[in-house]
């Protein structure tokens, strides 16, 4: 029986069942930054950085969004909002040690003068607890208070970072969101002018 007997049932290829549902990559990515944020204590490392640009990495990769269509309730409006609020949060997780560290980037006014006095705090607190042990060794009661304080400036911080993090995130998915509904129309539109050329030349 020939491949193009109309009554033999051809099944859909790989591709073509791409075009209708997103790839559920986003689920394990979406997975990811939020155990990052689960996980993550105290100050922000760089590492969380090398996280969040791995994980934006493996969207851009590997997720693949469904066919464009203007219909709102369907699953590429629903795949793209997924697609831009876990890429916005991948984005929130790669730049959380840059805005706690650099005031250019996040201003945060008033709130780093602040962590700055609780670091000197923390710096009495560690003179007070070494009591008489004070003047035995003034080099080391001074590392442990620059060790000390410096964490108590960089959790203050930290913390304050991550109460504005959604703010972040939400603007970078929008950013992205609108971005990949612009050029994935600009694709469906070219797509059908292929198209209608090829029949006006048959």
């Amino acid at each position: 029986m020939s491949d193009c007997d109309p009554r033999v049932p051809q099944r859909p290829t790989a591709g073509a069942a791409g075009e209708d549902t997103p790839a559920p990559g986003v689920i394990g990515i979406g997975l990811a930054a939020v155990l990052t944020f689960a996980l993550a204590q105290g100050s922000w490392q760089w590492f969380a950085t090398f996280i969040g640009v791995t994980l934006i990495a493996v969207m851009f990769a590997f997720q693949r969004r469904a066919q464009w269509t203007p219909d709102i309730r369907s699953a590429y409006v629903r795949g793209l909002v997924a697609y831009a609020l876990v890429v916005g949060l991948c984005v929130a997780v790669a730049l959380t040690p840059l805005l706690q560290r650099w005031s250019r980037l996040f201003p945060m006014p008033g709130t780093r003068d602040k962590c700055e006095l609780m670091g000197r705090y923390e710096a009495l607190q560690v003179k007070a607890a070494r009591g008489s042990l004070a003047g035995g060794d003034g080099a080391a009661l001074a590392f442990a208070q620059d060790v000390q304080a410096g964490k108590a400036v960089a959790e203050c911080l930290a913390a304050t970072t991550t109460l504005w993090l959604p703010v972040y995130g939400v603007g970078a998915a929008a950013l992205v969101g609108a971005t990949a509904w612009f050029h994935d129309r600009a694709r469906a539109r070219r797509g059908r002018s292929a198209a209608e050329v090829a029949e006006l030349g048959s």
